[in-house]
């Protein structure tokens, strides 16, 4: 996980969090206990909240002719890697070294934000997140969710909004 200032750790912040309060974005934060057991980060999410799993989008990390490119699909597709290099102009999509992915984010594989990720890199926001008023993605840890909605998401990570779930 990203290293936290005194203060986040006084406020129990995350980076995610923090960006989204110093941009005034409004959020909600959701918390749950993490079973290390389950197989799918993301539908443990939606589960616990008890929110359709078309609502909870994971942020993968992918490598983009040579260059790293988040992704924001939702939990319950899969990501769409021709479609992802596509919407960046790129040819052709990886999935990235997960210990890459987490070194350039600041967090932990299960617990990547796709806001206050160490080292800003090109995102790319799944179309369907436009047909929900509120989306939940990570909000930079395990067992935590940011609820906010999408337009702020991507005007926040200046996000390209695209088919890139399947």
């Amino acid at each position: 996980m990203a290293k936290k200032s005194k203060k986040q750790q006084q406020s129990g912040g995350t980076p995610a969090t923090v960006a989204l309060t110093a941009a005034g974005t409004a959020y909600t934060v959701h918390s749950y206990d993490h079973d290390p057991a389950h197989p799918s980060y993301g539908e443990e999410a939606a589960e616990a909240m008890g929110v359709s799993p078309d609502r909870v989008f994971k942020t993968l990390v992918a490598d983009v002719d040579g260059a790293l490119t988040v992704a924001v699909v939702p939990v319950a597709g899969q990501l769409d890697l021709k479609a992802l290099a596509a919407a960046v102009g790129g040819k052709r999509a990886a999935m990235a070294d997960p210990a890459l992915a987490e070194r350039t984010t600041g967090y932990v594989r299960g617990g990547i934000s796709p806001l206050g990720q160490r080292k800003k890199l090109p995102t790319v926001l799944d179309a369907s997140a436009a047909a929900h008023p509120t989306i939940c993605v990570s909000a930079g840890r395990r067992g935590l969710e940011v609820e906010l909605a999408p337009e702020d998401l991507r005007q926040l990570t200046g996000a390209v909004l695209a088919p890139i779930g399947r």
